[in-house]
Parts: structure tokens; sequence; C-alpha cells
């Protein structure tokens, strides 16, 4: 996909407390149109802090979150998914006692499809996506593999048409051919039109897909750029490749 100068996502100067203690210190960053952008840091470092308050899950103390130029920090979390605003969450969360057509039917609540021709269409869509899914259309979440459930996450979050996907972890507790299976999945999703911002501490697979990154320590911003470049910036390959 053509990237475009749009910006859909933008978070401007974000401060989130848990109870008296301030998880993020003022945290900035925006997505564009068609782009995968990577949000980079290690366990604890307010990653998912940031998607939590970008998805209305996490009240703001300060600062704003903006969607597709409107001001959506007072915004509901289930009107943020009305409007395209889509995550998958760690952990996959699937529903573990329905099949996985029931668990990606689910994805579709409150964001029903214009006609049952598109919402099939959708669905043959992710399933030509997801193979090992089609496969397993009538067997129970909870059944399934690791990397499967993370399919199903995704593939249910696909099915409510984000205008942005974002995904929180996707290659925790996956082994190592897995993971590269479902990173080339997100790269293809995000060649075929769907905005991505990912969250990862996997630098090495997240930066050799993404356009753009931003580095996350412990709830601020510290580094952002293009993400070939940083890829190969000596002190990030020191601190997540292990690479002096």
């Amino acid at each position: 996909m053509t990237k475009s100068n749009e910006t859909l996502l933008e978070v401007r100067d974000i401060v989130v407390h848990y109870g008296r203690i301030e998880a993020l210190h003022g945290v900035s960053l925006a997505v564009q149109e068609g782009e995968l952008v990577t949000l980079l840091g290690s366990n604890g470092a307010g990653k998912t802090t940031t998607l939590r308050a970008i998805s209305g899950l996490r009240p703001l103390t300060r600062g704003s979150v903006w969607f597709e130029g409107r001001d959506i920090s007072r915004m509901k979390a289930h009107i943020r998914v009305a409007e395209g605003l889509i995550q998958a969450p760690e952990g996959r969360g699937v529903f573990p006692g329905m099949t996985v057509i029931e668990n990606l039917e689910m994805g579709c609540y409150g964001r029903t499809f214009p006609t049952r021709v598109e919402h099939r269409e959708k669905l043959d869509w992710i399933f030509d996506i997801f193979p090992r899914l089609a496969e397993r259309r009538s067997q129970v979440g909870g059944t399934l593999s690791g990397g499967e459930q993370q399919m199903l996450s995704i593939g249910r979050a696909l099915m409510a048409r984000p205008r942005v996907l974002l995904l929180d972890e996707p290659s925790m507790g996956l082994a190592p051919m897995v993971i590269q299976q479902i990173f080339g999945i997100i790269a293809d999703i995000n060649s075929q039109g769907t905005t991505v911002l990912l969250v990862e501490q996997n630098a090495q697979q997240a930066l050799s897909r993404s356009d753009r990154a931003y580095i996350l320590e412990t709830g601020t911003i510290t580094r952002e750029g293009l993400a070939r470049e940083l890829l190969h910036d000596d002190g990030i390959r020191a601190a997540y490749l292990g690479v002096a």
C-alpha cells in the first residue's frame, strides 16, 4: 500500500498514573495512514499502558489522543472501537469455549457490515491470511496452540475492519519459528492496506518490518526514527539484540 501523509493516530504528551505512580511521562507519537509503526521497549517500559490509553481503557492524567483529526481523549473505549481503533490484546484473549468461527464473529460486535456479501468476503480474506484457522474453523479456541490463538486474536481484530490495528506483544510466549510466521503475516496485512501500531520487545523482527519506530524506556520516548536506521543503531542493537 502507498503510504499517506495523513496522520490517522496521534498521541500528544500523555501522562498516565496508576495511583500515585506515574507510568507514562509525556509520551508523544504519530501513525500515518498505511504505515506499520513499532513502539519498542523492554518489560515495564510502559508499552501496554500506552496502548490502553490509546484504546480508552486507561484514563489520561494529562495530554490527548487524536484519531482522524479529532480529539478522542474523553471518548469511551467501545466508541473508539466503533470508529475503527481496534486492538488485539496482550495475552490473545480468545474465548476458550467458542469455536474459531464464533471467536471471529465476536470481532464484528459493534461494527456491523453493510451487506452479508461484504461480511463473507472479509471472513474469506481472513481465512486466506490464516489458512490454519480455516482448517480449525469448528475447533474451540481453548484447544488451539499458542501461535494459532495469536492468529485468532489478530483475525478477530481484523473482522472489526480497523482503521488502525493496535497489536500488543504478538510474539509473546511463541516459539521462534512461529514468531517469524506471525511477523510475516503482520507485514502482509499492512501491505494489503491496514495501518498498524505494533507494540513489541522483539527488536529484530519488529524493526525489520516496520516503517518507523519509537523507543520507550521507563515511560519516556527516548528515540524515534526510520525503523531500518534504528535496527542498525549500535545502542539499540546492544540493548535489544545483545550485539555490542
